[in-house]
């Protein structure tokens, strides 16, 4: 797992398929408004069955969770001046997440598929997002 650091703080965090460990290995630490964690199980391991609570949070930013199911992409992540200062290329089975830094998605193949993830509810691209090109 590679943590990204800028000004101190952890904005970032890719995961290659290769990395996965046994059992439950969560990526991000507690305080990060969104959770993402890894499952890797032997065939007949039960997990408890559970709901979750009605247990309402502030989520003041959006973070995201980016799995790429085929193909390969880069990551550019930019600093508060708009310059990219760190690049990743993720393929099949890689995992980004994105904390709280400017970021950008380049497509390096045909038929890239991403199933990316983050907390709702949608405002609008207006409230949520700030353009950098």
């Amino acid at each position: 797992m590679k943590q990204v650091t800028h000004s101190n703080e952890v904005v970032a965090i890719f995961h290659k398929l290769s990395e996965w460990k046994e059992g439950l290995d969560f990526l991000t630490n507690d305080s990060a408004y969104i959770q993402a964690g890894t499952w890797n199980y032997n065939k007949d391991k039960v997990l408890k069955a559970h709901r979750h609570k009605n247990n309402p949070r502030m989520v003041s930013q959006t973070q995201e969770t980016f799995i790429l199911l085929s193909g390969k992409l880069r990551v550019d992540l930019y600093d508060e001046n708009n310059n990219i200062f760190f690049q990743e290329e993720l393929s099949a089975g890689d995992i980004g997440i994105i904390l709280n830094i400017g970021h950008g998605y380049y497509i390096l193949e045909d038929n890239t598929k991403v199933l990316e993830v983050k907390p709702g509810p949608f405002t609008s691209v207006e409230q949520d997002k700030e353009m950098i090109q």
